[in-house]
């Protein structure tokens, strides 16, 4: 990847009806680099993509591409393209004439065209195509049109807003692959805006997490998962228990009233801190040898693992685990220092982590809401 950027966003603020959206953000983007916005709906990940596209001006900062500030350049002499959640095709045009469409609005030769059409349909498996009704193709089909019409003018970069939402799970799966070898391929730019945690950490380069109109994180998918800096981040990005601790020097921690060695260090003596514990990394125990004991309250078969709920002193953990541990039987846990992450005080800090709300209904009514904010902030 290029380390040149091409994009920079600087103390970029945008309020709408008075309120804040987005708050002094500031972000640089590096050429043929794949950036995931991700946040939960009204983060302002979508009014950040359409900074970017030329669709709204900034309230204040600016905006830079290449090293040329383009906060007055309207968003069609911007070397960009957007595709959207619903791809907009045009619906009496077959495929051949939707990717042609901006190529003969720029009056290219036709023999240009072909060339550019041939080579965009090829590169996103649409070869033999060329002749098909829009409205006869399914709808990861159309979202591959959308892409190759979006390819075919040469953008620098390519803004995806939520283009995988409309798709089933194993279609959503596919095309996140698809994406993620096309942008390699051509080795330019994908700023993507998605509220799924795991697009975001199966596709990218570099993840910028969003929450209320500000960067909370930017790091690899790994730093991102593993090294989360606030509670907000370690709760959006996969299951966490989030605990209250003391840091009581470096690499020693204390929490539930017993201490444990970590790999964390630069925090003042007994700073009080949020220790992240990931449920996967935790290592089940008969109860005379666990550094914790605790009851188990819920399980939930999930295929691969069982989501284990265990109360340990009136704060319940979730535990992932291929054993099966009954609801009412008490277990053990072990705790290896490289399974413990601690994290600075946030305006998050309590909010999140404490599984006592867990159970199935919860997670799909949260689904529910969800893909209903999700519709909405599309229609915006």
């Amino acid at each position: 990847m290029n380390e040149k950027k091409i994009i920079e966003l600087r103390d970029i603020a945008v309020s709408f009806d008075g309120e804040p959206v987005l708050k002094n953000l500031n972000l640089s983007i590096s050429d043929g680099e794949f950036v995931t916005l991700l946040g939960p709906s009204g983060c302002g990940k979508t009014t950040t993509l359409r900074i970017i596209a030329g669709f709204i001006t900034p309230d204040s900062g600016d905006v830079f591409f290449d090293g040329k500030r383009v906060n007055d350049l309207p968003a069609y002499k911007r070397t960009v393209n957007t595709i959207f959640q619903r791809y907009a095709l045009f619906p009496h045009l077959n495929v051949y004439e939707n990717v042609a469409f901006g190529m003969r609005v720029q009056k290219k030769s036709n023999q240009e065209i072909e060339e550019t059409v041939t080579k965009m349909l090829e590169l996103v498996n649409l070869k033999g195509f060329e002749k098909r009704s829009v409205a006869k193709l399914s709808g990861g089909q159309q979202q591959r049109v959308a892409i190759a019409r979006a390819l075919a003018n040469n953008p620098r970069v390519l803004l995806l807003d939520e283009p995988l939402a409309a798709l089933d799970l194993k279609l959503r799966k596919d095309m996140q692959t698809e994406l993620k070898n096309i942008q390699k391929s051509l080795g330019i730019s994908f700023i993507y805006v998605t509220h799924d945690q795991e697009e975001a950490l199966s596709m990218s380069d570099t993840v910028v997490v969003m929450d209320n109109g500000v960067i909370q994180q930017i790091g690899t998918p790994q730093d991102i998962y593993n090294e989360p800096q606030n509670a907000f981040v370690a709760d959006f990005i996969g299951e966490s228990n989030i605990l209250d601790g003391v840091m009581l020097e470096d690499y020693l921690v204390e929490f539930f009233g017993r201490k444990f060695s970590c790999l964390d260090a630069g925090f003042e003596k007994n700073e009080p801190v949020d220790v992240v514990i990931r449920p996967e990394d935790i290592d089940i125990v008969e109860p005379v040898k666990g550094h914790l004991t605790g009851l188990v309250t819920n399980v939930t078969f999930k295929g691969v693992h069982y989501d284990t709920i265990v109360d340990f002193k009136g704060f319940k953990w979730l535990i992932q685990t291929t054993d099966y541990y009954p609801e009412g039987s008490t277990i053990g846990i072990v705790l290896n220092p490289e399974d413990i992450h601690i994290m600075k005080k946030s305006a998050y800090s309590g909010m999140f982590g404490d599984y006592s709300s867990y159970s199935e209904e919860f997670d799909e009514l949260g689904d529910a809401v969800a893909a209903a904010e999700a519709e909405e902030e599309a229609e915006e």
